[in-house]
């Protein structure tokens, strides 16, 4: 029983078909992993015995340095370059290879086998583990992950509802909350929203956390003052117009604004100067992450301050742990936030 590859070479994946088991199972025998049985470590041992399996020295290379694959679709942000930053530095740290990658999109989204075939490739690649930053994880991708025993860790999900996703993020509720109180506290009580899409779970934690303070303060909702749309620059600018433009009736203008994140509050605080007004002293802003960002604009802005190199820094540390048999604590850990206070916003306007 000596099957050989095209180099003449009897592969990993002859082993793992000769003894009935996956690749994924075969090189974690391999690999002195702890999460195979004893029966089954014994049989793929006695294959590659029979059959005279070798490593290559290439193959020693890859399995001493283990490879990560983040996914994401928003490299240009501040944000997406912030969490990155923690996960280079956790995964150089660990010794671990990084490869960037955009979502699969369609057919790896619509069905398990697209999605396995896809989770496949990466792991011929030598991936270990995925990180999913901030886009949507298709039930698919979970089923095939789980096939093929890759640990995958989402960072913020976008429209992902299944319990069964490991994910990371920010005390989002709190944080929304503690913007828009930090604004009652300052009298104001028109007070608007411009958010992040509808489906983003993110967004809508946030924008709860504004309701909760509103309400918590006796302060109702006004439909005209909420918006949803995306997390950038132009949706904050547009909207900021929209509802700042109306200069004859200034009782109907909100006297502040929370925004979603830092790039849509850059754009409102571009739409109150094209309009010429003050910030902060007839429009208050906060926005949401605490970018670098936050301490170029002018003036420089109030935001929610998320952890985000700490978070990716624990993605890598629980995708690592999990790819080693260890299951988090916690299938949804959540990173404090807190308030950092600029010049962007001040006391409500007098009558």
């Amino acid at each position: 029983m000596r099957p050989r590859g095209r180099s003449g070479r009897v592969t990993l994946a002859d082993v793992a078909r000769l003894a009935g088991v996956s690749p994924t199972t075969a090189s974690k025998v391999l690999n002195g992993r702890s999460d195979v049985g004893a029966k089954t470590r014994e049989l793929v041992l006695g294959v590659m015995a029979e059959t005279g399996y070798r490593p290559t020295a290439a193959r020693h290379e890859r399995t001493r340095r283990r490879t990560l694959v983040t996914v994401l679709d928003i490299v240009e942000s501040r944000y997406a370059g912030t969490v990155l930053q923690g996960i280079l530095v956790a995964a150089t740290s660990a010794g671990a290879e990084l490869l960037i990658r955009l979502p699969p999109g369609e057919p790896a989204g619509a069905g398990r086998a697209a999605a396995r075939s896809w989770l496949e490739r990466e792991q011929a690649c030598g991936a270990v583990g995925v990180i999913a930053l901030a886009v949507a994880v298709p039930d698919p991708v979970l089923l095939a992950a789980e096939d093929l025993g890759l640990p995958l860790v989402a960072i913020d999900p976008i429209d992902t509802t299944e319990s069964r996703v490991v994910s990371i993020g920010a005390t989002n509720w709190a944080g929304g909350r503690s913007a828009t109180e930090h604004l009652v506290r300052l009298g104001h009580r028109r007070i608007g929203w411009i958010g992040g899409p509808p489906g983003s779970a993110p967004s809508q934690e946030r924008f709860h956390g504004y309701r909760a303070a509103l309400d918590s303060a006796g302060l109702a909702p006004e439909r005209a003052l909420i918006r949803h749309e995306a997390f950038s620059v132009e949706a904050g600018r547009r909207h900021g117009h929209d509802l700042l433009s109306d200069l004859l009736s200034r009782d109907r203008r909100p006297t502040a604004i929370v925004a979603g994140n830092d790039e849509i509050a850059v754009g409102v605080l571009a739409a109150a100067r094209e309009l010429g007004i003050a910030v902060p002293g007839e429009l208050s802003v906060t926005g949401f992450d605490d970018t670098p960002q936050a301490e170029w604009t002018t003036p420089r802005l109030t935001s929610v301050r998320q952890p985000l190199v700490g978070m990716g820094r624990m993605a890598v540390e629980t995708v690592l742990g999990m790819a080693d048999g260890v299951q988090p604590a916690s299938r949804h850990l959540q990173l404090a936030t807190s308030l950092s206070v600029r010049d962007s916003t001040g006391p409500a306007p007098s009558s």
